[in-house]
């Protein structure tokens, strides 16, 4: 069946019907979540073609006009992708073009709508990573607080799945706080390709104007340029890529908290226990109170890699140019970071309200896990490492036990930096405030841009906006 279906590249041409609908699949739902940033990319776009004397002041401020119309009807509900419409630009351009019909017909000059999605995902990612990187410094500074309040609490660590030696539940949660903040950090280095305009590359040839494209980008507040045009449609699925591999970084520190956290509150172990606000029960075992929040926390943190694999797996066998197959990136990239700050959001509420058993966690180190403490000690009085090792090693062969050192000098034998007698808190937490200085300065960039654009211009801080 073949029938006129408005899109922005066949005006007036009768297409097949089933085509269109397979071609266009469920995109309008994730492009739904760039409308936003399409009409502030558009209004972008329109300070560039000035700067470039394409429009003239008075096409401009009439574009203007439309396209911040546009905006509050997006954020009003008012301006959504309806049935028929394939994307979020042919959405904002036939909206534009019913009230302004001139302004709407000059929307699209000098771009494509390759590289206008392309800077639509660069607005959207710049928002959405900004809100994960203050959501995973939230957690950082909740574990950071748990390992205060436990730095006391001594119970065995593990190798091998097997008793060690002596650590701590405050040990324990501020090598967590400290493995996330060196994801967090790297953040910055993403952040230097995301924070480049895409904007007057069209389908990765250029275009045949006098575009000044560093006049878009700087409305924008983008600092740069992606400069080589055949660059931006290369590129795609490669930043996709990146910032997902970022996200499962994430995703893999939480897995292995929750697993922690799902073994030692079982009641073989019995070290950390679990609120009942925090468990499911059982529909038949009246006793039971499940980990669940950790459990699907560590699965999410699977499916999210999941995630990774499939942009991966899309943009590797591809030639260059532009391809079709890049409109399927946007599902797994939206997903996978929906899926980061809900695992975020989750285990930050969570953490505060996890129990300490300290006389389950004191009693488990009994026995082996004081072996090397012994070792120690005999090394101190005088004996060699290697005798004093194989002396103990017979003991323990032998079933002998050995007196525990009072906490305290376990403690103090374990001086040195980021040992149990000092975790480090103070300089994790000093990484943490220049993490969020970072974070806050460039939301305040970021939305004073967006602000601008808008005509909301505001002097001071602006506000910060949640990350979806």
């Amino acid at each position: 069946m073949t029938r006129a279906i408005p899109t922005l590249w066949s005006p007036g041409v009768a297409l097949d019907e089933r085509m269109v609908t397979y071609t266009v699949g469920d995109d309008p739902y994730w492009d739904g979540r760039l409308l936003r940033w399409d009409v502030l990319g558009s209004l972008g776009h329109a300070e560039g073609l000035r700067a470039s004397r394409i429009l003239s002041d008075g096409e401009y401020r009439s574009l203007r006009a439309g396209l911040r119309s546009a905006l509050a009807a997006v954020e009003r509900g008012e301006l959504a992708i309806e049935p028929g419409q394939e994307d979020a630009h042919t959405a904002v351009e036939q909206w534009l073009t019913a009230r302004r019909r001139d302004a709407g017909e000059r929307l699209h000059t000098g771009r494509s709508r390759n590289d206008q999605v392309a800077c639509d995902l660069r607005l959207y990612l710049k928002d959405t990573l900004l809100g994960l990187h203050g959501a995973a410094l939230d957690l950082v500074g909740v574990l950071a607080e748990f390992a205060a309040r436990h730095r006391r609490a001594l119970w065995p660590e593990y190798t091998h799945q097997r008793r060690a030696m002596p650590s701590s539940v405050g040990l324990w949660a501020g090598a967590y706080a400290e493995g996330l903040l060196d994801t967090i950090e790297s953040l910055e280095d993403l952040w230097i390709r995301v924070d480049r305009s895409p904007l007057g590359s069209a389908a990765g040839y250029g275009v045949p104007l006098p575009l000044r494209r560093e006049a878009a980008a700087k409305a924008l507040g983008f600092a740069g340029l992606d400069r080589n045009v055949a660059t931006v449609q290369g590129g795609r699925g490669k930043l996709e890529a990146a910032t997902l591999f970022w996200c499962t970084q994430l995703g893999h520190e939480v897995a292995r908290l929750c697993q922690d956290v799902i073994l030692y509150s079982a009641e073989e172990f019995g070290y950390l226990t679990l609120p009942a606000e925090l468990a499911t029960g059982s529909s038949i075992m009246p006793h039971k109170r499940n980990p669940d929040l950790f459990e699907l926390t560590r699965g999410r943190a699977a499916a999210l890699e999941a995630d990774l694999v499939a942009v991966m797996q899309m943009k590797s066998k591809l030639t260059s140019g532009y391809h079709r197959d890049f409109q399927l990136l946007k599902e797994p990239l939206m997903r996978g970071l929906d899926r980061t700050g809900d695992m975020l959001d989750a285990l930050t509420h969570a953490i505060p309200r996890l129990g300490v058993d300290p006389k389950r966690c004191s009693a488990a180190l009994a026995g082996g896990s004081l072996a090397t403490d012994e070792v120690m000690r005999r090394v101190e009085q005088g004996s060699a490492f290697r005798i004093a090792y194989r002396e103990v090693a017979a003991a323990v062969g032998r079933g002998e036990a050995f007196v525990a050192p009072p906490p305290a000098l376990i403690v103090h034998r374990r001086s040195g930096i980021g040992g149990l007698g000092d975790l480090g808190l103070r300089a994790a937490g000093a990484r943490l405030r220049t993490a969020r200085r970072w974070g806050n300065r460039e939301r305040v960039r970021f939305e004073r841009t967006i602000g601008r654009l808008a005509g909301r211009a505001r002097k001071g801080r602006a506000p910060r906006r949640p990350a979806r």
